[in-house]
C-alpha cells in the first residue's frame, strides 16, 4: 500500500462530505459510470442525516398510490409555500418545485437500496399525507447508501478533511484534504467537486456573520456542523442565502448516558419490515414501548410544560427568565449552559394524557410524563417535597425551597403555584441550534454560483452547503432536500462535459 505522503487522487467526481447529501452523490454519480471519490472528515459516515428524526416529504409516491391519495408535485410545492409562513416571501420558488418534483423518485430510489418506510402520514397544512417515515431510524439512510457506495466502487476515505479547493483559472479541478496522519494530498476532479459538508450550526464565527452573538455562541446539536463547505464557497467567489434562517435555538434534554435499546436495533430491511408490521396490525399495547424509547430519546419537550406552570431553574435553583419570553435564549448564560423544568403534581397529572404530551415525534407517536418516567430515569425526578427534589437533581435543596417559595408568592398572571407534592423535575435541557439553513447560491444544476450569478466551473454543492434559497419549514423537507439535492447534484457533476486536455496538463 502507499504511503499517504505518496497519495494522489486522479477521479471523475469529488465528494466533499459524508452524510446523506454526500452519499446520495456519490451514489449517483458512480451509477453514471463515473470513478467517485468521497472524503469525510470524521472516522465515522453519517453526519447530521444520522441525527435526524428520518422523515421525507413527498408526493406520487407508491405509498400514497397504494392508499388512493391523489396528489401532485405542484400542490405539494404549492403547500410547501403555506409551511413557509412569513419565509415565503424569500423562498427560492424554482428549487422548492425541483424538490417537489424529483422527492417521488428519491424515495423510489431509496426504496430500492433497501431502505423501509412507513406512512405516508398527514401533517398540516399538507392538504393530503406525505410524510415517509424511515424504519427502524434514520440510521438505516447511512447504511444503505454506503453499501450502495461501495457496491458501486465509491473510494470512502474518513478522517479526511477538505482544506482548499484547486483550481485553474476559473474552473474548480480538484480539492486539498489532510488525511488522519496530517499529510496533505490532492484530489484532481475531472468532472467537478460535490460540496456537501453539511451546515454551521456549531461554527460561531460563520453563524455570527448572519445572527446576533447570543445566538451565534450557542451549540449546534451536531458538533462537527462546522461550515467547512459554506468556507470553501465563500473562498471560491461564491455567496451564502438565507443565512440568518435556522431551526432553532431549540430546548432539548440531554442525551441519555450509553446508547438506548431503539439505537442499537439493526438498520437493516427484515428488521425495519418487521418493525413496519408492527407498526401497521400490533396491538398498541406492545408496539408503543418501542416507540417512545424513541420520542422519549431524540426529541424536544413541547414548551406546553411552561404555558401550564412548570418553572425552569439553574443549577443554582434559581428561576432565572419569564418562561413566557423566549426561554432558549436565557438558558445558554446558566452555569453549565443547562437549566430543569420543575413542576407540581397538578401539572404532572395533566401531562399523562392528550393533548398535554411531554414531546411527539410528527406522525408517529406522542410521550407523556410516565412515558419519561419509564425510559429516560437520567432526566427525570420526582420527590415528596422540594428540597428531597432539589437532592435528587443535585442543586442547592435551601436555594430551590427559597426559588420556590419567592414564586408562589408573587404569581404572575396567569401562572399557577408550584405546591401541589409531590414534586416533579425534568431535565438537564440544553438550547440548540438543530440546523441552519443557509447554502450557496446555486442554480438548478446544483453549480455554484459566483456574487455577479455567474457559474463557477467544476464546483457543485448540495443539501445544507447547497440549499440555494429554498426554504425547508415543516417536517421531512429538511431530509427529502438532503437527499434528493445530492443525488441531483451527483448527477449534474457526471454529465458535465470535462475538459480532458486541461486535466491531462496538470
Amino acid at each position: 500500500m502507499a504511503r499517504e505522503s505518496d497519495l494522489r487522487f486522479d477521479v471523475d467526481v469529488a465528494v466533499v462530505g459524508g452524510g446523506g447529501t454526500g452519499l446520495a452523490a456519490a451514489v449517483e454519480a458512480a451509477r453514471l459510470g463515473r470513478s467517485v471519490l468521497l472524503l469525510e472528515k470524521n472516522p465515522v459516515l453519517g453526519g447530521t442525516t444520522a441525527r435526524s428524526v428520518g422523515s421525507i416529504t413527498a408526493s406520487c409516491t407508491p405509498y400514497q398510490i397504494r392508499l388512493g391519495i391523489k396528489d401532485s408535485p405542484k400542490e405539494h410545492a404549492e403547500d410547501m409555500a403555506l409551511c413557509a409562513g412569513p419565509l415565503a416571501a424569500r423562498d427560492n420558488v424554482e428549487l422548492r418545485q425541483l424538490l417537489a418534483d424529483h422527492a417521488p423518485a428519491t424515495i423510489e430510489r431509496l426504496e430500492e437500496m433497501g431502505v423501509v418506510f412507513f406512512g405516508p402520514m398527514p401533517e398540516p397544512p399538507h392538504r393530503v399525507p406525505r410524510m415517509h417515515n424511515i424504519l427502524p431510524s434514520s440510521r438505516s439512510l447511512i447504511y444503505h447508501l454506503e453499501r450502495r457506495a461501495r457496491r458501486t466502487g465509491v473510494d470512502i476515505r474518513t478522517g479526511f478533511r477538505a482544506r482548499t479547493l484547486v483550481r485553474e483559472g476559473a474552473r474548480v479541478i480538484g480539492i486539498e484534504a489532510e488525511t488522519p496522519s496530517g499529510a496533505i494530498v490532492t484530489v484532481r476532479a475531472r468532472n467537478g467537486v460535490v460540496l456537501a459538508c453539511g451546515d454551521y450550526s456549531s461554527a460561531r464565527e460563520m453563524k455570527a456573520r448572519f445572527v446576533p452573538e447570543a445566538i451565534a455562541e450557542i451549540e449546534g446539536v451536531n458538533p462537527t456542523s462546522t461550515g467547512d463547505g459554506q468556507r470553501l464557497v465563500l473562498e471560491a467567489g461564491g455567496e451564502i442565502v438565507n443565512g440568518d434562517i435556522m431551526w432553532g435555538p431549540e430546548i432539548r434534554f440531554v442525551a441519555p448516558p450509553r446508547k438506548t435499546l431503539v439505537e442499537l436495533v439493526p438498520p437493516i430491511k427484515p428488521v425495519a419490515q418487521l418493525v413496519r408490521f408492527a407498526m401497521a396490525y400490533a396491538p398498541s399495547a406492545l408496539l408503543r414501548p418501542f416507540l417512545m424509547m424513541f420520542v422519549t430519546t431524540h426529541l424536544a419537550p413541547s414548551l406546553k410544560l411552561l404555558e401550564e406552570g412548570a418553572i425552569l431553574i439553574n443549577r443554582k435553583g434559581e428561576q432565572f427568565v419569564d418562561e413566557r419570553t423566549k426561554p432558549e435564549l436565557a438558558i445558554p448564560q446558566q452555569p453549565d449552559g443547562v437549566a430543569y423544568f420543575v413542576f407540581d403534581d397538578e401539572v404532572a397529572r395533566k401531562f399523562t394524557a392528550w393533548p398535554y404530551f411531554v414531546s411527539t415525534a410528527p406522525g408517529v407517536a406522542y410521550a407523556y410524563l410516565p412515558d419519561y418516567r419509564r425510559n429516560r430515569k437520567d432526566v427525570y425526578a420526582s420527590a415528596g417535597s422540594i428540597e428531597e427534589l432539589a437532592q435528587l437533581i443535585a442543586v442547592p435543596p435551601a436555594a430551590l425551597a427559597a426559588t420556590v417559595t419567592k414564586y408562589n408568592s408573587a404569581l404572575p398572571p396567569g401562572r399557577s403555584p408550584v405546591a401541589r407534592p409531590p414534586f416533579h423535575a425534568l431535565g438537564p435541557a440544553k438550547s440548540w441550534i438543530v440546523f441552519t439553513d443557509g447554502g450557496a447560491r446555486i442554480n438548478t444544476k446544483f453549480e455554484v454560483l459566483d456574487r455577479h450569478g455567474a457559474v463557477i466551473p467544476g464546483l457543485y454543492a448540495a443539501g445544507s452547503n447547497g440549499q440555494g434559497g429554498v426554504v425547508l419549514q415543516g417536517h421531512g423537507h429538511h431530509l427529502g432536500w438532503a437527499l434528493t439535492s445530492g443525488r441531483l447534484a451527483g448527477r449534474s457533476a457526471a454529465l458535465s462535459v470535462t475538459n480532458t486536455a486541461q486535466f491531462a496538463r496538470r
